[in-house]
């Protein structure tokens, strides 16, 4: 819990947050604002599954180093969210997101050029520039929208599924229907990120002003920060949240990895698996954002979590003992799981947190722990696939991990805060 000084602290941010929240623009233009970056947290990663093969063959690249593509942004991830909540302290959140879509524009442009140094440059550095969108968009909600936590989390978590099942379902017919290279497919994101920049723009003299206001509090504001974050590396709720996430984003991270090639080893052709992996995401986006929404009316969430893994189990069950005749109804089930679970986990920064800051530094610690888990997975899954020569071992382990990933949430849902 916060101690008093902090808590002034807080009320402080606040009221003058409150007093220059319309000098910046409209209500709606905050809104837009974050969904565009939402839209582009996911899609730059998934644009690169259905279509790694043709990277992986135009640029020589060895299995090992082709599946550092999708895990190097999630190391990036991990050594960049407990940074973040720093960089929102120093220099205001709204400025931070802006610079963190801005970076991203021309992480995506570096990555597509020709070039293996440049393709694994820019994918380190949209990794960076995600990693900080990732961690302060929750605190920002609590933040501007503290009666509306679980819509606003519904709100941009569906945004970002909606941009990760876009980037997965346009990069084959982009590539193979339309001729696209795959640079200018992956390039396509972004004009997405940079109208999220611009868009984040009018919303700077708001940041500008509210941090002159609260200029007093901010030497107050820093000790709070280091003793939450202390305190958050100790607390058994903390590590629950942490794990809680971890193990979705292991399960979803596999997912956009590996399924189009499991679904393609069943029989279906590529640019089918790629849209069925696509389905998975859509089909995700109404438990995005009404498990958020349910949660926000709940004092636990515990039966939420349970509901999530029990569909993660489900879904894997079928893909593992199904025929390709069943792969619908396993992305179907499965996208219900992942949307559902990763809106929920979002939400636990905001539910056990007690205040802005405190949700900032939850989201750091468990975006840092959680995507190092994660990135982890890809290559976990790989290595596992290519010692026993199929997929049957590789899903056992991932259903294990789903009831995992449901202990965990019976921890992390529980009514009590960090």
């Amino acid at each position: 819990m916060l101690n008093s000084d902090s808590q002034s602290v807080e009320r402080k941010r606040t009221s003058s947050l409150k007093t220059s929240g319309n000098s910046g623009g409209p209500a709606w233009l905050l809104v837009l604002s974050i969904i565009l970056v939402a839209l582009v947290l996911r899609a730059p990663i998934t644009t690169v599954g259905p279509i790694i093969d043709q990277i992986r063959l135009s640029m020589g690249l060895s299995g090992a180093m082709t599946g550092l593509l999708t895990t190097l942004p999630l190391l990036a991830f991990a050594i960049i969210s407990p940074l973040a909540p720093r960089l929102a302290a120093r220099i205001g959140m709204e400025r931070a997101l802006f610079y963190a879509a801005s970076l991203l524009t021309a992480a995506i442009a570096v990555r597509s050029l020709p070039s293996v140094y440049a393709l694994f440059l820019g994918t380190a550095l949209l990794g960076a520039a995600i990693a900080i969108g990732n961690v302060l968009l929750p605190s920002l909600v609590k933040r501007d929208y503290p009666d509306k936590v679980g819509l606003m989390t519904g709100i941009y978590t569906v945004a970002m599924n909606l941009g990760a099942a876009i980037g997965s379902g346009i990069s084959v017919p982009l590539t193979e229907g339309l001729g696209f290279s795959w640079q200018s497919t992956l390039a396509a994101t972004a004009l997405v990120a940079f109208l999220a920049a611009a868009i984040w723009l009018p919303l700077l003299r708001r940041n500008s002003l509210a941090s002159s206001r609260d200029h007093a509090g901010k030497a107050s504001a820093s000790e709070s920060h280091s003793s939450i974050r202390r305190k958050l590396w100790t607390s058994p709720l903390a590590w629950s949240v942490s794990l809680f996430l971890a193990l979705q984003s292991f399960c979803f991270y596999v997912n956009v990895t590996w399924i189009p090639l499991i679904l393609a080893d069943k029989g279906i052709s590529h640019a089918d698996a790629g849209w069925l992996l696509s389905v998975m995401q859509l089909v995700g986006m109404p438990s995005t954002f009404l498990i958020p929404i349910l949660a926000g009316k709940k004092a636990s969430q515990r039966g939420l979590a349970m509901l999530t893994s029990s569909l993660f189990i489900a879904g894997y069950l079928i893909l593992l003992l199904g025929s390709h005749s069943w792969a619908l109804v396993s992305m179907i089930i499965l996208g219900l799981g992942v949307g559902g679970g990763f809106g929920l986990a979002l939400m636990f920064f905001a539910l056990r947190a007690s205040s802005t800051e405190q949700a900032a530094e939850l989201s750091g610690m468990a975006q840092a722990v959680g995507y190092l888990l994660a990135a982890s997975g890809p290559l976990l899954f790989g290595l596992i696939h290519d010692w026993t020569g199929g997929w049957n071992v590789p899903l056992i382990l991932i259903i294990a991990i789903s009831v995992l990933y449901g202990l965990l949430g019976l921890s992390a849902g529980a009514d009590r805060k960090v």
